[in-house]
């Protein structure tokens, strides 16, 4: 959120823009509305002042930790960090005009100054009574002077070659906000929440002139603010010589307590950009304009806001009096409907070329806060609202609208009908617009007949919800509607027989929001516990959970297309979603086919004995079972020992590793024991122990391995001593060589291994 104390001029050319958000400095490009950088305080503490040096090269932040950090803002990096001295955190800050000097006003009431290119704290003024919340260099640096503000309503005069104060400047009644010199440096005005204007004689340091600007609360020197009004006053006769009604509540490059920022086209005052710093409690937000170019929010105010997706350029909409607390779009995109605590119900046009929003319709007849609303689906010709005062009312739209410049249409409810026995939370109308469906905090849902003439007929009543229902949806292509309530649940309701068709149970609290999509095969669901949920209606199933947020998501709306998707939410945060099932589709089905051709280039290198290739494309495929597929067919044929060194050698070492992996995962199996030591004993008898060991979790494969390669040393010992007596025999009748094949088995699988092992210090004495 923004405030005018946390809000800096653009940049000397004029193309970013300096806000604070929390312990986050954002930097924000004028043009495109987006944060391009964002410097922010590892503590995470609140950042209570900045400033940025008038060569616009260095930023200086200080949070409430009591730490001043110096940025490169442009690469967002600290470049200085050093303890502020202060004992309260610092409330003001500026740099003087050659970007050397940085003075810095405390909570504490005194003022230091700070030599940002030697480092070092150069005064220590002290005097002023509670918050120093203004301070200011006279912009010819050769006075040596410092100007400075606290609650004591005075502006204080700092002599800096002798710290000392050498003047108090005694005019306003309350706070001063701010101080302007002329070019020329003998002028300054000071502006005050007293509602007056005062310009100085510097060299005399007496008020010249007051000037009474009958303002609430004046923030700057030369625009003042009421109301939308801005007034340029000329300081030399203290005369209004322009004013201008605005459309927001905004005044050039700065920020009010709505939190919104605006820039204007001097001498003009025409619009150039207005953004929205902060929402607060997203109550509702939707899509519009033809191409889903634009979102509309309804927030915890009683204004709306009109953002524009690409540039994130804001609309700040006026009219309702009160908290806007939902909103609906009709079929055309171009108009929507918003309904407010104030009783009172709206309709708004957007221009189709130029995005700009009017209201063309208002009404008033509830008698409480009207908190649902829904447009007719064929066209523009009836809104339904209902009202915590119990009823249902139907509006019906004339023929044409008026256009921007002319009267407001007023609306008349055609039918009010008491539909509850307590506030209705929701309303929707079928796609036909013959049916209308009302949701209660009753527990229950019903069912109306919608005429063109004629008052509602009830056709049925959903019963089966716990607590309260929030919101009543209709397919877009059965005749079936779904509810979604306070207990936690989401339903489907039959149109014919008023029966509960399916049950969808997963969030921990309230379900608030509830709509179809995918062509009505899928169900979007979004909670109290920040939660929104993707089910499919025919499998009751909860495929995709979505957690952006920290709070109730309130606003949940889907694009015309149902490939976009918003949420608003009370943790203030607005979150565009897109569907990119097609997307992981066609790169699931790319990997496929990408998968079947490398499995066919494999088998022909096999066929072809190209084992390196054949080796290196398996281990590429990350699949060990074919890796292990490869060793085997190397091990087949003539050579095998030195046919394996030869190939896994020739492996690069990311191969490598991947294949010591490999082994620790086949040596558990004693079918692959005899492969998975083949592998093992290449590697540790050509490899020196500093370099395996330096292989990405090389250690725990060798202690994985070595458990089974003891139980394999084992089992082949227990099968020596059996068959030890038909081995010797065996060899001694064939010249007493080791020319057994099972004693061969025995003396490759049992010999190396192991004693490798014991060379890394990884086996014990077994």
């Amino acid at each position: 959120r923004f405030t005018n104390e946390f809000i800096k001029n653009p940049t000397i050319d004029e193309q970013f823009i300096f806000c604070t958000c929390g312990s986050r400095v954002n930097v924000l490009e004028i043009s495109t509305g987006k944060i391009v950088h964002s410097v922010e305080h590892d503590d995470q503490e609140d950042i209570t002042s900045f400033v940025l040096s008038p060569d616009d090269e260095l930023l200086v932040t200080a949070s409430r930790a009591l730490l001043l950090k110096q940025w490169d803002w442009k690469r967002a990096t600290c470049t200085r960090s050093w303890r502020a001295i202060h004992t309260v955190p610092v409330a003001s800050m500026t740099f003087d005009p050659t970007s050397t000097l940085l003075a810095t006003g405390g909570c504490d009431g005194t003022i230091k100054l700070w030599d940002v290119v030697k480092q070092y704290c150069t005064h220590n003024l002290k005097g002023s009574s509670g918050v120093v919340h203004l301070v200011q260099f006279h912009p010819d640096i050769s006075r040596l002077q410092l100007f400075s503000s606290s609650l004591d309503c005075n502006v204080r005069v700092w002599d800096l070659q002798t710290s000392k104060c050498v003047h108090v400047l005694q005019n306003h009644y309350s706070a001063v906000t701010s101080l302007s010199f002329s070019q020329n440096g003998d002028t300054m005005v000071s502006s005050g929440r007293d509602k007056i204007c005062t310009v100085w004689d510097v060299h005399s340091f007496k008020a010249t002139r007051t000037v009474p600007v009958y303002e609430v609360n004046v923030q700057n020197k030369y625009f003042d603010l009421l109301e939308c009004v801005l007034r340029v006053w000329e300081a030399s006769s203290a005369r209004c010589v322009h004013t201008r009604t605005l459309s927001s509540t905004l005044t050039p490059a700065s920020v009010t307590a709505e939190h919104n920022i605006v820039f204007y086209q001097l001498p003009s005052l025409s619009t150039l950009q207005q953004f929205s710093g902060y929402s607060d409690e997203v109550l509702d937000v939707k899509f519009l304009g033809k191409s889903d170019s634009h979102l509309v929010v309804a927030t915890n105010s009683c204004q709306l806001k009109v953002f524009e997706l690409l540039t994130n350029s804001c609309q700040i909409l006026y009219g309702h009096t009160d908290t806007v607390l939902t909103l609906d779009v009709f079929r055309n995109a171009s108009m929507f409907a918003s309904c407010a605590k104030d009783r009172s119900v709206r309709v708004w046009h957007m221009d189709s070329d130029s995005g700009h929003v009017t209201c063309v319709a208002h009404g008033s007849s509830h008698t409480n806060a009207v908190g649902s609303i829904c447009c007719s689906r064929l066209k523009a010709s009836f809104i339904v609202t209902g009202s915590q005062d119990c009823t249902v009312k139907v509006w019906d739209l004339p023929a044409e609208l008026p256009v921007e410049g002319e009267e407001v249409h007023q609306l008349t409810a055609r039918i009010t009908e008491k539909a509850h026995d307590k506030d209705v939370n929701s309303v929707a109308v079928s796609p036909n617009d013959k049916l209308l469906a009302s949701g209660s905090q009753d527990r229950t849902a019903k069912l109306w007949s919608l005429r063109p003439e004629g008052p509602l007929e009830l056709l049925g009543v959903f019963r089966g919800h716990r607590r309260g229902i929030w919101m009543v949806c209709f397919s877009p292509v059965d005749q079936v509607l779904a509810s979604s309530s306070a207990d936690g649940t989401a339903k489907l309701w039959g149109l014919q027989d008023f029966s509960c068709l399916k049950t969808f149970e997963g969030h921990d609290a309230s379900v608030l929001k509830v709509i179809f999509v995918s062509r009505g095969t899928q169900l979007l669901t979004s909670g109290s516990d920040g939660l929104v949920k993707l089910w499919t209606i025919k499998t009751n199933e909860c495929v995709k959970t979505l957690d952006a947020h920290q709070d109730k998501v309130w606003g949940l709306h889907a694009s015309r297309k149902d490939d976009l998707m918003v949420t608003g939410s009370a943790d203030s945060k607005i979150t565009v979603w897109k569907d990119v099932t097609e997307v992981e589709l066609a790169e699931e089905q790319a990997k496929q086919e990408d998968q079947i051709l490398k499995q066919q280039e494999l088998s022909n290198l096999l066929h072809e004995k190209k084992y390196l290739k054949a080796l290196g494309l398996a281990i590429a495929l990350d699949q060990p079972q074919t890796v292990l597929t490869v060793i085997k067919a190397i091990r087949q044929g003539e050579n095998t020992c030195e046919l394996l060194e030869k190939t896994v050698l020739k492996l690069r070492t990311d191969q490598k590793e991947s294949l010591l992996r490999y082994c620790a995962m086949w040596n558990t199996n004693a079918r692959n024991c005899l492969d998975a030591q083949g592998v093992l004993q290449v590697l540790l008898k050509h490899l020196p122990p500093e370099e395996l060991l330096q292989f990405q979790g090389a250690r725990t494969h060798l202690e994985g391995l070595i458990p089974y390669t003891e139980r394999h040393m084992q089992r082949i010992g227990n099968l020596l001593q059996c068959l030890l007596p038909a081995v010797v025999a065996a060899g001694r009748s064939r010249g007493g060589g080791w020319h057994c094949p099972v004693a061969c088995a025995v003396r490759w699988a049992a010999g190396p291994g192991p004693l490798s092992l014991r060379r890394l210090g990884l086996c014990g004495p077994a």
